[in-house]
């Protein structure tokens, strides 16, 4: 548990540095400060330092310092909470001048994916973003996680990782990256399972809080949970959509991206993370609500273009419609296709389902001929990978009409000519 008590928020203070050029950082305070209450904490205060850089030793200058101090004695803060990630030398002076406990956003992320994570491998990649964090800042962080408690940052291995020296935390490293490995090898052999069966799959991703979960609930009825909070989701969830014409659809739904994306959580949850890689297309959820959405939408780029996705049907779906306050246009060029939605009230659900029908039918060829009796296995082929638009017992054989991808194309062709030439 973070809380101090059962009534009582541990209370915090952010800090965050501005350039002064084009700089979103109080768009980015006040996204810290959503993490903080995800995290189980209070935002008390905000302060920014205006200054081209950050301070090499103790993130802003000496007049911000005394700031956060007098700040400190007046709101009753335990925690000091900096936007950016710092280094060990900034933890360990901040430290020493404010005597509370210095984090940064980074931690605070790592945080709240150490108790939402649930399943071995989710425990396994946070255990391991944390480590690799925690590896480098024994010294900065030793005096302000030293303390017992349950406070923020000292979720999953934290405390009694802090009693170990470098080298058994590298140990530890190294045999979670075997596990993860063997996780990542099952993983493979699932997506193996996946092409074999050649279901298409579409990745759900987006910013988070966008309404992914909602999404999948909606069209497949996961049951994944849904909370108007950031990371509220962490495993990801793959479910069949099933469309008209026996077509159907494999859904997986990804963590969600947020800005300054920890590299050590993408390094972790490289192989959840790459099921966009995967995909035959990417479902680009935005919450057109945000008065942040463009930024968001460019933070989801380009961390899939970190993961190498590239070269996908993108279909980008503007949710929570009913909660919109302005009438800007919403566009995405970027995208292949742009829906409107309200996944929490089912506004606009049918749309998509009849986009994604199109979507599958329109890579598939028309296929109309008759399967002799004899080569029964191409009719099971059309029923598993095309859509079975009529089929019609006849003398020669069974009489079908049905999409099917190419390369069904080519075997039933292939197949129908040779049996042709034997007859």
């Amino acid at each position: 548990m973070i809380e101090t008590t059962q009534q009582e928020l541990e209370k915090v203070i952010l800090v965050g540095v501005c350039d002064n050029e084009g700089d979103d950082t109080e768009d980015s305070l006040a996204e810290l400060a959503e993490l903080v209450q995800t995290a189980g904490a209070q935002a008390v205060e905000t302060i920014i330092q205006n200054r081209e850089h950050v301070h090499p030793g103790t993130y802003v200058g000496s007049g911000k310092v005394e700031e956060i101090r007098e700040a400190i004695a007046r709101t009753g803060a335990t925690s000091v909470i900096c936007d950016d990630e710092l280094s060990p030398a900034q933890i360990s002076n901040l430290s020493d001048l404010l005597s509370v406990r210095i984090l940064d956003r980074t931690l605070v992320i790592l945080d709240i994916f150490a108790a939402h994570a649930t399943s071995s491998e989710g425990k396994i990649q946070v255990e391991l973003a944390q480590l690799r964090y925690r590896s480098s800042r024994l010294i900065g962080l030793g005096k302000s996680l030293s303390r017992q408690g349950g406070q923020m940052g000292n979720k999953g291995p934290g405390e009694k990782k802090l009693e170990l020296d470098r080298r058994l935390i590298q140990a530890r490293v190294a045999q979670l990256r075997r596990e993860l490995k063997e996780v990542e090898q099952h993983r493979d052999i699932t997506r193996a399972k996946r092409k074999k069966n050649a279901k298409p799959v579409a990745a759900i991703v987006g910013y988070t809080n966008a309404g992914k979960s909602t999404l999948l609930n909606h069209l497949t009825q996961a049951e994944v949970l849904e909370e108007d909070k950031l990371f509220a989701t962490l495993d990801p969830t793959t479910r069949v959509l099933e469309l008209s014409g026996k077509q159907e659809l494999l859904l997986t739904d990804t963590v969600g991206f947020i800005r300054k994306l920890p590299h050590h959580l993408i390094e972790a949850f490289k192989s959840t993370l790459e099921e966009a890689k995967y995909a035959d297309y990417i479902i680009h959820v935005v919450d057109a609500s945000n008065p942040q959405r463009e930024k968001h939408m460019q933070i989801v780029y380009q961390t899939l273009t970190e993961l190498g996705v590239k070269d996908k049907p993108i279909i980008t779906l503007f949710n929570k419609q009913d909660l919109r306050t302005d009438d800007e246009p919403l566009r995405d060029f970027r995208a292949d296709y742009t829906l409107s939605i309200s996944a929490k009230n089912e506004i606009g659900l049918d749309r998509v389902r009849d986009l994604l029908e199109q979507i599958l039918r329109d890579n598939k060829v028309l296929f109309e001929g008759i399967i002799p009796f004899s080569q029964g296995g191409l009719l099971q082929q059309i029923r598993k990978q095309g859509e079975l638009l009529s089929e019609e017992y006849v003398a020669e054989g069974v009489s079908v009409k049905a999409y099917v991808p190419q390369d069904v194309l080519g075997r039933l062709l292939a197949a129908l000519e040779k049996n042709k030439t034997e007859s």
